[in-house]
C-alpha cells in the first residue's frame, strides 16, 4: 500500500478525559501489500528520515528470524509460516516479495544498523481464534463478507474510476513524489475519511489488531525515544494515532485463546502471490510488479524486451523492430488514455498487436510465464525447520532432486540407484500426504523399471511437512510410523492391499511385517467376494515389485495366492441373482482378478480352476448377461475357449427366447467396454452375423430399451473400427453367418498374396540382423 503520515484523529473520535495521546506522532507509513510503488516510496522515506527502530505488521513470533532477511542466501519471493506446536495444520503465511514495502523495510533496517520488529497480533492468538487460512484471522458468513469495505475500490469510485487495480497503478505505482512523504499524507488522510465512514470495514478482528499494534507502537516510543517508522498497511494508520488509554488497549486483548506456535521462513512463489494469502492482498501481475520495481530506467522498454525473447524461444518471429514498434504504441495507448506510464493494459494490448498478430494464445503464455511467473524463492539453510524438513532438504540435494515451482515430468528407470532412491522418496512423501509428486502414465516403456511422475512444488507443501513431523525426524521414519498406524487402524482389506502395494513401492521393509499381519488378519475374517476381488489387483501388481526393488515378497505371495484360492471357490455363487448395478460392479471385480490372476505364478492348477470358474459363470444360469457374456470373452481370448464354442453361446444367449435387455447384456459383456471386442467381430463373421441377426429381430417395442445400452457397448469403440463394422453391415453377412466367397475385410484381399508379402523380407532380415536370406520355407 502506499506510504502516508497519520492523519489527526477526527473531531467526533476525540476520546474521554482521562485519555491520552501517545505523545509526538511517528513517521506512519501506509502501504499497500506488495506494491512496487509503495516499496519504493518506503524505502525513499526511510532514507530520509533514518529512524533508530522500524515497526512491521508482521507476527511478534518471528522477531528472532528478522536477522535471516539480510543473509545473501535468502531469495524472496518468501514466507513467513507460523504454527500451531501440537496441530501444524492449523498454520498461516506472511508473504514477501522484493517489491513488497515491509520487505524493503526489513531489508533498509538491516542495512542502515535500525532495529526492526514485527507489531501484529501474535500468531498464538491467531491461530488459537479460528480459521487459519487468513481471512484476517476471523470466519465470517456471506452477509458479513458482503459488507467489507474494500478501501482501494471505495477510493478509486470516489475519483470517479470503475477498475480499483487500474486507479491505484496510475495513482501510487506509476507516479514518483519529490517529497518521500507526500503519498503517505494524503494516502492517510482518505483513509482516515473511510475509517469515519465505515468504521472497521466489515473487519472486527481488525479492532484487536490494532489495540496490540497501538501497544507496541507505544513501547518503542519511549525506548526510542519517538525515532520510530511504522510499515503497516494503510487502512491500519488512522487507528495507530487514535487516541486511547492503554486501559482500554489491553481490556480489548483479554481473555484471547492461545496457542503455542513456532515460525520459520519458508520459499513462496510468484504465483501463489496472485492469490489471497496471509495479507488477505492476491494480486494479479506479481511478474509485471516485480519488473516494475527492480528496473532502473525505461521499464516498457525492458518489459518488451524480455517478452520478446520468451516469444523467440517459443520458435515465433520477433524482431527488434517489433520492439520498438509495441513501446511506440504502448505509449501512444497511455497518452489516449490519460495515463502518465504505459501499464500492464497498455504493454499488453500493444504485445497483442504487434508481436502476436492479434492471437491471445502466444499472450496466454506471456500472461503465464512474465505477468505471473513461477519464481520460487529461497532461504537459509540456517532457517529454523522441524527435523523431518531437513532431513527432506538432505535428500533433496543429496538425489539432485531440486523443488521447482513450474511444473515438470520426471522420467525414472527403477534400475538407477539414484532414480530408484528417488522413487522411494517420492513414493513416501505420498504416503505422509505431501504431494509433490504424482505418477502418471510415461511415455515409454509401460514396465515396472519404468515410472513417470508429474512434480511440483507448492509452499502448502511446508505445512504437511511439519503435520507429517509428528510420525518422525527422518522422511523414512516418518512414512514406516504412518504405514504402521494405517495398517492397525485400516478396516477394509482393499485398503491394506493398497498400503502394502504402497510399502512395496517406498522400500519400506520395516513396515512390512505390521502391514502383512494386518492384511492376513483382514483376510481371514472378510468373507465377501467383492472385497477379496478388489484386494487381489493390488497384492498381484506388488508381487511384480521384487525384481526391480530387491523386495521379498514371499508373504505376501501366500496371502495373495489364499485370497485367490477364495475367490474361486465364492464368485459363482456371489454372481447369482445380481440386478443391473450390482452386475455391472461385479463385471469389473472379474476384469481385476483374471489380470490379477496372470500376474500371479501358477502354483498348484490356479490357471485351471479360474478357466473352471469363468465356464461355470458362462454356462450357469441366473447370472446376469454382462457376466456371462465376458465370462465367455475370456475365456475365447485365453484360447480356452473354441470359436465355434464361442458362437454357439451366443446364439444362445442371443436366441428369441431371451429377454431382449439379457441378451443386450451379454453383448456388453463380450465385446463392449476397451477389450478390443469391436475388432473380434471385425475379423469373426459369424459373431457379427449373430448380432446383426438378433438386433433386427427385437421388437419395436423392446428396442428403444436395448439401444442406450447397445450405444454405450459400440461408442467405446475407435472410429475405424466403427466405420469398418458399418461398411460390414451394409454389405452384408453370407447365410448362415459364413464368410462370404470372395469378401473378406473392407481394403484386403481375400486370399494372400504371397508375391507381395515377400517383399517385407529383405526389410525384415535387415532389422533382425540376418544376412543370409532364409533358407527354410514359409
Amino acid at each position: 500500500m502506499t506510504a502516508l503520515r497519520a492523519a489527526p484523529a477526527a473531531p467526533d473520535e476525540a476520546p474521554a478525559a482521562e485519555a491520552r495521546a501517545p505523545g509526538p506522532r511517528p513517521l506512519v507509513l501506509g502501504v499497500r501489500h506488495h506494491g512496487p510503488g509503495s516499496a519504493r516510496a518506503v524505502r525513499a522515506a526511510l532514507e530520509a528520515a533514518r529512524p533508530a527502530v522500524v515497526l512491521i505488521e508482521g507476527p511478534p513470533e518471528a522477531d528472532k528470524l528478522l536477522s535471516l532477511a539480510g543473509d545473501e542466501d535468502m531469495r524472496p519471493p518468501v514466507a513467513l509460516l507460523a504454527h500451531a506446536v501440537d496441530d501444524p495444520g492449523r498454520a498461516a503465511f506472511w508473504p514477501f516479495a522484493a517489491f513488497s514495502p515491509e520487505w524493503v523495510a526489513i531489508r533498509w533496517a538491516l542495512a542502515a544498523g535500525a532495529a526492526v520488529r514485527f507489531i501484529d497480533l501474535p500468531a498464538a492468538h491467531t491461530l488459537a481464534a479460528g480459521d487459519p487460512t487468513w481471512d484476517d484471522g476471523e470466519e465470517v458468513d456471506g452477509a458479513d463478507r458482503d459488507t467489507r469495505v474494500d478501501p482501494i475500490a471505495e477510493l478509486a469510485r470516489a475519483a470517479g474510476h470503475e477498475d480499483p487495480e487500474r486507479w491505484w497503478e496510475d495513482a501510487v505505482e506509476l507516479r514518483g513524489a519529490a517529497d518521500p512523504h507526500a503519498p503517505f499524507e494524503a494516502l492517510a488522510e482518505a483513509m482516515g475519511v473511510l475509517r469515519e465512514a465505515h468504521g472497521h470495514g466489515g473487519h472486527p478482528r481488525d479492532l484487536v489488531r490494532e489495540a496490540y499494534m497501538r501497544l507496541q507502537l507505544r513501547a518503542a516510543r519511549r525506548e526510542f525515544a519517538d525515532d520510530v517508522a511504522v510499515v503497516c498497511g494503510a487502512w491500519h494508520v488512522p487507528a495507530l494515532s487514535l487516541k486511547t488509554t492503554v486501559a482500554a488497549d489491553r481490556a480489548l486483548l483479554k481473555g484471547l485463546p492461545k496457542v503455542k506456535t513456532e515460525a520459520t521462513w519458508v520459499p513462496w512463489t510468484h504465483r501463489r502471490l496472485a492469490r489471497r494469502s496471509g495479507y488477505g492482498a492476491g494480486i494479479d501481475a506479481p511478474g509485471w510488479y516485480g519488473h516494475l520495481f527492480a528496473a532502473p530506467d525505461r521499464p516498457v522498454e525492458r518489459w518488451m524486451t524480455k517478452v520478446a525473447g520468451l516469444l523467440r524461444a517459443e520458435d515465433r518471429l520477433v524482431s527488434s523492430a517489433h520492439v520498438i514498434e509495441a513501446v511506440r504504441l504502448a505509449e501512444t495507448l497511455a497518452a489516449m488514455r490519460g495515463r502518465p506510464l504505459a501499464g500492464l493494459g497498455e504493454t499488453t494490448d500493444a504485445v497483442r498487436a504487434v508481436m502476436c498478430d492479434g492471437s491471445d494464445v502466444p499472450i496466454d503464455l506471456v500472461r503465464d510465464r512474465l505477468v505471473v511467473g513461477d519464481v520460487l524463492g529461497e532461504v537459509p539453510a540456517g532457517a529454523p525447520a522441524v527435523p523431518l524438513q531437513r532431513d527432506l532438504t538432505r535428500l533433496q540435494r543429496s538425489l539432485r532432486l531440486k523443488p521447482e515451482a513450474l511444473e515438470r515430468e520426471l522420467e525414472l528407470d527403477l534400475r538407477k540407484e539414484n532414480d530408484a532412491a528417488r522413487s522411494r522418496l517420492l513414493h513416501r512423501l505420498r504416503l505422509l500426504s505431501v504431494g509433490w509428486g504424482e505418477a502418471v502414465a510415461g511415455r515409454g516403456s509401460t514396465g515396472t523399471f519404468r515410472e513417470t511422475w508429474r512434480l511440483r512444488w507448492e509452499p502448502e507443501l511446508h505445512v504437511r511437512i511439519a503435520e507429517a513431523g509428528v510420525w518422525g525426524t527422518t522422511v523414512a521414519s516418518a512414512a514406516t510410523a504412518k504405514a504402521e498406524s494405517r495398517a492397525l487402524e485400516a478396516n477394509a482389506l482393499a485398503e491394506v492391499t493398497a498400503l502394502a502395494e504402497q510399502c512395496l513401492l517406498a522400500g519400506l521393509s520395516e513396515a512390512l511385517p505390521v502391514v502383512m499381519t494386518a492384511l492376513a488378519d483382514r483376510a481371514a475374517l472378510d468373507a465377501d467376494v467383492g472385497h477379496l476381488a478388489q484386494a487381489l489387483p493390488a497384492l498381484a501388481r506388488s508381487l511384480r515389485y521384487g525384481d526391480v526393488r530387491a523386495t521379498d515378497t514371499a508373504a505376501l505371495g501366500e496371502v495373495a495366492a489364499g485370497i485367490a484360492e477364495r475367490i474361486c471357490v465364492g464368485l459363482p455363487p456371489a454372481c447369482t441373482g445380481l440386478d443391473a448395478d450390482a452386475a455391472a460392479e461385479m463385471r469389473g471385480h472379474l476384469d481385476g482378478v483374471h489380470t490379477a490372476l496372470g500376474l500371479l505364478p501358477d502354483t498348484e492348477g490356479l490357471t485351471d480352476r479360474w478357466s473352471g470358474v469363468l465356464r461355470r459363470l458362462a454356462d450357469r444360469d441366473g447370472v446376469p448377461g454382462v457376466i456371462r457374456g465376458r465370462a465367455a470373452r475370456l475365456l475365447l481370448d485365453e484360447g480356452r475357449l473354441g470359436e465355434d464354442e464361442a458362437a454357439r453361446l451366443m446364439g444362445l444367449a442371443l436366441s428369441p427366447g431371451t429377454p431382449p435387455a439379457d441378451a443386450a447384456a451379454w453383448i456388453e459383456g463380450f465385446v463392449g467396454g476397451a477389450s478390443g471386442g469391436g475388432m473380434l467381430l471385425v475379423h469373426d463373421e459369424r459373431l457379427l452375423a449373430l448380432v446383426d441377426d438378433w438386433l433386427t429381430s427385437v421388437p419395436a417395442g423392446a428396442f428403444t430399451d436395448v439401444l442406450p445400452l447397445l450405444r454405450r457397448t459400440f461408442s467405446a469403440y475407435e472410429p475405424g473400427v466403427r466405420r469398418t463394422l458399418g461398411e460390414l453391415v451394409a454389405r452384408g453377412p453370407s447365410a448362415g453367418g459364413g464368410a462370404r466367397p470372395g469378401a473378406g475385410t473392407p481394403g484386403f484381399a481375400p486370399d494372400l498374396d504371397e508375391a507381395r508379402a515377400d517383399g517385407v523380407l529383405p526389410l525384415l532380415r535387415l532389422l533382425l540382423g540376418h544376412d543370409e536370406p532364409e533358407k527354410a520355407g514359409r
